[in-house]
């Protein structure tokens, strides 16, 4: 028996990855005799009431977002599974077995479904306002999902990591970001949230980058630095990390672990050079030194000033290292 598949039928499935709804199925020529047909032919096979697949292997992780999508409908993908399609994260989207990651799917404040494993559900207020019909699979706007990752993130860590990123890949900005918690008046760690994204503003875009701003640099009263800018050296481009503009000192923050071969450190090598015979001076920064704030804090104060920077760096704290008290009959510098 040969069974006709309508175009129009085709194209859905194509469209949603080889997962179509019952409903869908109805909306063309067919019926629930072919959808019985398919299933008996093993062709199709069900993954959750009145939602299938056309084959009978375990499903990509995309394929099972399209199942928990047309199962809820009207629904949408939400925090990191919305982030994960939003970036296109191949490695994520078509992995055979879904990764078996749980799904995050919002729907309407006041409906009640039915619980789906391997699915947790959001309820949301304004849900057709932050769920467009389009692009599909459906999914919140793209501000909502970095904000709620980012707000339910293991640790401060992997939310200044969430957040970073988005900018970093330009699929958001700060502002819009911004203007979305503001909207959210109950989002947990509201404060938090708005404490990184003024620092992703300055510039701080990892968390390597953060840390120094908050444990180094402010503190001790070192200069506001420049951050994240510009430079074209000769014929290469890049963006410097921290820049003492004015003295020249450049402060490279290196955030990776047992890269010491990698052609990349070739890279940085050749720019701190070329930085050199441009008449900058650069340093570099890793998590050892950052995590010993007064000590980096007092060195870099040491290369401002060598290079004609301000000086006075101011104390951390009782047990700050970073500022030294004269010895007794020394005179302090006038």
């Amino acid at each position: 028996m040969v069974l006709h598949m309508s175009e129009e039928l085709d194209a859905i499935l194509k469209e949603q990855a080889g997962v179509i709804s019952r409903s869908q199925v109805l909306g063309t020529e067919h019926d629930d005799n072919y959808i019985e047909v398919m299933l008996r032919r093993k062709e199709w096979r069900r993954v959750h009431r009145g939602v299938y697949v056309n084959h009978t292997g375990d499903l990509t992780w995309l394929q099972r977002a399209w199942a928990a999508v047309l199962f809820y409908a009207p629904a949408a993908l939400c925090n990191e599974s919305a982030l994960a399609l939003i970036k296109r994260k191949r490695a994520v989207l078509d992995v055979v077995g879904g990764s078996r990651a749980v799904l995050h799917v919002a729907i309407a404040e006041k409906r009640r479904v039915e619980k789906l494993a391997g699915v947790t559900i959001h309820r949301l207020r304004s849900f057709d306002a932050l769920a467009p019909e389009v692009p599909s699979p459906r999914r919140v706007r793209v501000e909502h999902a970095v904000l709620h990752a980012a707000a339910s993130a293991d640790d401060e860590a992997a939310a200044v990591a969430v957040i970073s990123d988005a900018c970093q890949q330009r699929i958001t900005t700060v502002q819009r970001l911004r203007d979305m918690l503001l909207e959210q008046s109950r989002l947990r760690h509201r404060r938090l949230l708005l404490a990184i994204l003024d620092d992703v503003a300055s510039g701080a875009y990892s968390v390597l980058e953060r840390n120094f701003l908050l444990r180094v640099e402010r503190p001790h009263g070192l200069p506001t630095a420049t951050r994240q800018r510009h430079v074209r050296v000769g014929r290469a481009s890049a963006y410097r990390d921290v820049e003492y503009v004015e003295p020249g000192l450049i402060i490279e923050l290196d955030g990776r672990l047992g890269h010491e071969w990698t052609g990349d450190r070739w890279d940085d090598m050749e720019r701190d050079i070329d930085s050199t015979i441009a008449g900058s001076v650069t340093v570099r920064v890793g998590w050892g030194q950052v995590l010993e704030p007064c000590r980096l804090a007092q060195a870099i104060d040491k290369l401002l000033r060598a290079r004609g920077g301000a000086g006075a760096i101011s104390s951390c704290g009782p047990s700050c290292t970073a500022v030294t008290t004269p010895d007794a009959g020394e005179l302090p510098a006038s």
